[in-house]
């Protein structure tokens, strides 16, 4: 326990000026766990702790508090706030069963008028707690949103890793059926080679984008239609097992492009997977195919959905963003703006006359643009 005026906040003021404090502070107790302040309430006045332990926490953009400062027998607290009249900056919660000197706000400002060496020795001790806040409050906030980050990759990748299992799983329970002809173990066996690779790429895919990688794959000369036509049936095999169809209004273009065709039809799979996520009862893609007077293809692809809310038109390709869906961690629009920027192309979304939503992506033609 400890006496006021052996607190370090008074222990250095003059008896006069000791007396002025010790006429309006007041002694507050508080019980185990009990809220002495929230953040945000309005600044009352000034602490100093007599007894026990109050901890000072401060709540996280994520959810959930981190502890920031224990205050001890002696320590002021609930300072910063009572200066600049914003509320309070932390929660103080007794620690256990605790004391404290209790200076409400008008009586702490009309002492900072008259005892110059009380106000000095506040501004002393809230500098040291900015010290002591700042670094401290970085590096929790910086390990929480480490651990959040890891979350949501885990459950980006958990998330687009179960359409290729559901295609293995099928394709393994059609090739050891008894009735299973040697034709159809073969297309189940090819089919879930063609997912193994996929997985694969696709964590390659997760590791880049989490490393900030640049491009350093070749974009190799392709007949755009060689390359998209034989994607369809795997793309439709994929959606149809979340109830969604898909179907090419047109032929995809022969044209010239430069591309790498594992990480071009990483967009096919997020663009389709993102459109079924916004139909969660079913629905339609239709995807269409054109070239524009900036000698670019263009690839469009709209769904049946409810199109893209208002909240999200700014924030569609960033990472993590995501709204009113079930699944995902808002990863894929944001891969799919990477991939298709390391080809040299631009991705656009807009909501569709008459409903749904529209993504897309252009491409430059090759020989109007040599990589």
């Amino acid at each position: 326990m400890v006496p006021l005026e052996s607190a370090k906040l008074f222990c250095d003021l003059p008896a006069a000026d000791l007396e002025k404090v010790r006429k309006v502070a007041r002694e507050r107790s508080f019980a185990p766990g009990q809220t002495i302040f929230k953040e945000g309430d309005p600044a009352d006045g000034i602490y100093v702790v007599k007894s026990g332990v109050v901890i000072l926490s401060k709540t996280l953009a994520q959810g959930g508090t981190i502890p920031i400062f224990r205050a001890v027998e002696g320590d002021l607290f609930g300072e910063m706030a009572v200066l600049d009249d914003y509320g309070r900056l932390l929660e103080a919660v007794a620690e256990g069963k605790a004391e404290a000197y209790f200076i409400a706000r008008p009586d702490l400002l009309e002492l900072l008028g008259s005892t110059p060496r009380l106000a000095a020795a506040i501004l002393r001790q809230t500098g040291t707690h900015i010290r002591d806040f700042n670094p401290r409050y970085t590096r929790e906030v910086l390990d929480a949103e480490r651990l959040a980050l890891v979350g949501r990759f885990a459950t980006s990748i958990v998330h687009d890793l179960r359409n290729p299992l559901n295609i293995i799983g099928i394709s393994a329970d059609m090739a050891c059926m008894p009735s299973a002809t040697e034709d159809s173990r073969q297309v189940s066996k090819a089919r879930i080679r063609e997912q193994v690779d996929r997985i694969s790429n696709m964590v390659n895919e997760f590791l880049d984008f989490s490393h900030g990688a640049h491009a350093g794959f070749v974009l190799a000369p392709t007949d755009y239609s060689a390359f998209v036509l034989p994607l369809i049936p795997e793309i439709q095999r994929e959606a149809a097992l979340k109830s969604v169809t898909v179907e090419c209004v047109n032929q995809p273009p022969p044209a010239p492009v430069r591309i790498n065709p594992q990480r071009l039809a990483r967009v096919f799979h997020h663009l389709i997977a993102n459109a079924a996520d916004a139909m969660q009862d079913g629905g339609a893609v239709r995807l269409s195919f054109s070239t524009n007077s900036d000698h670019s293809v263009v690839t469009e692809l709209r769904d049946t959905g409810k199109g893209i809310p208002p909240q999200m038109q700014d924030r569609l390709f960033q990472a993590f963003a995501s709204y009113g869906k079930a699944n995902g961690a808002g990863l894929g629009l944001s891969i799919c703006k990477k991939i298709i920027q390391d080809h040299n192309g631009t991705v656009f979304a807009r909501n569709a006359p008459g409903g749904g939503a529209i993504f897309g992506f252009t491409l430059p033609i090759a020989n109007s643009h040599a990589r």
